[in-house]
């Protein structure tokens, strides 16, 4: 590991009672105490880890900068497993800037993203998907997104792949032997014991890479996009899901010309909800703009909230909707139930299943109209965005289609790279399965063993290269 020591601002940036340097490195110590002048007069070198020292950040001539508390942490009981140094100060911009500037100046180097995060990995405290968890932690936008964050965090997703390798290590370990020791005649039952862990670490790979769909959902959210004709209630209903009023609400046709983007939870499932312009015939330039929008929106959403006025009939600009959501995963919401309804389910079903045939659906989609025999009818619902009613059975059906389990620290696969591993050992295992098949020699399934065995510790880290590494933490922010 480097000897050297970075500093870095580790609080977001913005105006707050608080703000924090974090300084780590085998001179932490040393560094600090040169802009750090403590009440008590003793120098942080001297102090304990884990205690909290009031004092003052102090420039060259001695002026006083800030007021401050400095934590100390001496290694390995730390974050980074080094010694570190948290200062923390008022929380402007200015003064933190002031702050790093002096420590900077004063021995220690800027840290490069995620530095801190990979100085934990390279020291052993954390391993790579723990690491890559960090992130998630502080990027997530639900409560069930945290819970999952901090059970990769945890280690458990990592423990699963850990014990999987542990699994495939002995087994090879029990093929070699039968190589070693032909004359022991153990070939045929070393491998049929390799045959039936395959299979079943077959079995727990395709479970994990089942929740890759809501894991990603649950980490970067699912994109969802409200459409409808004007003065249905779309802005109402964004509102309504984001419990503020952040879209204008009016009797006026036309009010939403451009769309607007929010995040929701809903469920436990963050929604990137995008709240478009009624879709409808106009001269208006600004709102034609915003109508082609909304139809860009609704082909690159991977849900569509279609919003109609339940208490009136049907309109062309109504069934022209329905028209565009044919083939997506969609949920029909029959708004102004406090009204009463003029509209039913079975009508709008039936509009449905006259389209013709757009093409086959989305993989992963469920509820989705495809009239045709073999397709499941839409989701279709009453609600009211004036008392919300039917917005139970709404968060009911979107934690459906997201997959979303009870249990929520079940191992989820959150990200694309895991996702590409997993695959990669299924494959592995996959060819050591048609391997013993074909009646081949143990030597050539333990190839196929190694190589799943290699590929699954791309995940922990154990076989990442350090290339994979250095990109994997780029990806942090500054101070993380």
């Amino acid at each position: 590991m480097t000897k050297e020591t970075i500093a870095a601002i580790a609080t977001a940036p913005g105006a707050a009672g608080i703000g924090i340097i974090r300084v780590s490195g085998a001179e932490a110590l040393a560094v600090a105490d040169r802009v750090f002048a403590a009440a008590s007069g003793t120098p942080l070198a001297e102090t304990p880890g884990g205690r909290a020292v009031y004092g003052r950040i102090v420039d060259d001539r001695a002026a006083t900068v800030d007021e401050a508390i400095a934590l100390v942490m001496r290694a390995p009981h730390s974050y980074t497993t080094e010694d570190v140094v948290e200062l923390q100060c008022h929380g402007g911009a200015t003064v933190l800037r002031r702050v790093l500037g002096l420590v900077l100046a004063h021995g220690a180097r800027l840290a490069a993203c995620g530095e801190f995060t990979k100085r934990a990995f390279l020291g052993g405290r954390l391993d790579l998907s723990q690491a890559q968890a960090v992130m998630d932690v502080v990027s997530a936008r639900t409560d069930r997104a945290l819970a999952v964050a901090e059970s990769h965090l945890a280690g458990h997703f990592s423990g699963e792949i850990k014990a999987m390798r542990d699994r495939c290590l002995a087994l090879i370990a029990h093929l070699e032997a039968a190589i070693d020791f032909p004359e022991d005649d153990i070939d045929d039952v070393a491998t049929a014991e390799v045959e039936r862990a395959v299979t079943e670490m077959r079995g727990q790979l395709r479970k994990l890479l089942a929740t890759a769909h809501t894991g990603r959902i649950l980490k970067d959210g699912l994109l969802t996009a409200i459409v409808g004709k004007p003065n249905v209630g779309k802005s109402s209903l964004l509102n309504a899901l984001l419990r503020e009023e952040r879209a204008i609400v009016t009797d006026i046709p036309g009010t939403t010309r451009d769309s607007i983007e929010e995040t929701a939870d809903l469920g436990g499932v963050p929604l990137r909800i995008i709240d478009t312009a009624g879709i409808r015939e106009t001269q208006d330039t600004v709102e034609r703009i915003g109508v082609a929008k909304a139809r860009e929106y609704v082909e690159k959403a991977a849900l569509v909230l279609a919003l109609f006025d339940g208490s009136q009939p049907l309109t062309a600009e109504d069934r022209e909707i329905l028209s565009l959501i044919d083939g997506k995963q969609a949920i029909v919401l029959l708004n102004k139930a406090d009204l009463g309804q003029a509209v039913t389910g079975k009508e709008i079903q039936h509009i449905i299943s006259s389209l013709p045939l757009r093409g086959r659906c989305p993989e992963g989609a469920e509820g989705v109209a495809q009239s045709r025999d073999s397709q499941a009818p839409v989701s279709i619902l009453s609600i009211s965005t004036k008392d919300e009613r039917g917005f139970d059975a709404l968060t009911k059906a979107i934690t459906r289609i997201a997959g979303v389990m009870e249990a929520p620290e079940a191992s989820y696969v959150t990200n694309e790279r895991d996702i590409a591993i997993l695959r990669t050992a299924d494959d592995h295992f996959r060819a050591a399965l048609e391997t013993i098949g074909n009646g081949l020699s143990p030597d050539f399934i333990s190839i196929d063993l190694r190589s799943a065995w290699e590929t699954l510790g791309e995940i922990t880290g154990e076989t990442a290269t350090e290339d994979l590494i250095d990109e994997i933490f780029s990806r942090f922010c500054i101070g993380k």
